[in-house]
């Protein structure tokens, strides 16, 4: 019986220890996670919080614009349409004007890169920054073709949440992607 225990022993210490070269990652992972999280993020405004305006961020689109940003290559550049559809399903806006904004703000960033030189963590939080600022405040002029929207100045609470919660998003960005590529 010692015998085995300590055989099992063996066994176990040698895989704690196993080179990990040659292991692979999950396809579905890598493929799902970046859509996945885009999509808990959307849901995110369905959440019963309360306020007389709005002041819950974008967190769907915050989050497309962390892993786009983050991973250049990862999302193609039609993502924008299907994601900002769902997004549309939780938000209360009207329905296409998500897809429509997140497709416009996937197409600027493509037009950034290719013309940028090089990126840092700096340049990536005023890219998104000006798109969550043009992308709210064009929320608000589609939901003026609607209804009644509330004025520019009603959002500016969101505006700055959204702009100040940009490096929270892209660290819960970089948390998921190392779980994504993790074997």
């Amino acid at each position: 019986m010692k015998q085995v225990i300590a055989t099992a022993k063996k066994i176990v210490a040698s895989r704690e220890y196993e080179s990990r070269i040659e292991r692979y990652q999950s396809p579905l992972r890598m493929r799902a996670v970046p859509f996945l999280t885009i999509m808990a993020a959307s849901m995110l405004t369905a959440l019963p919080f309360f306020t007389e305006g709005p002041l819950l961020p974008p967190m769907g689109l915050m989050m497309l614009l962390a892993w786009r940003l983050m991973r250049p290559g990862l999302l193609p550049v039609w993502a924008g349409l299907p994601l900002g559809l769902f997004d549309d399903l939780f938000s209360g806006q009207p329905f296409g004007s998500a897809g429509l904004l997140w497709s416009l703000a996937m197409v600027a960033i493509e037009l950034i890169d290719m013309r940028a030189a090089w990126r840092d963590h700096g340049r990536d939080w005023a890219i998104a920054s000006l798109l969550l600022v043009a992308a709210l405040c064009a929320g608000v002029g589609i939901q003026a073709l609607v209804e009644r929207a509330p004025s520019l100045w009603m959002i500016m609470p969101q505006i700055i949440a959204s702009i100040l919660l940009y490096p929270l998003v892209v660290r819960a960005c970089a948390i998921f992607d190392r779980w994504r590529l993790a074997t």
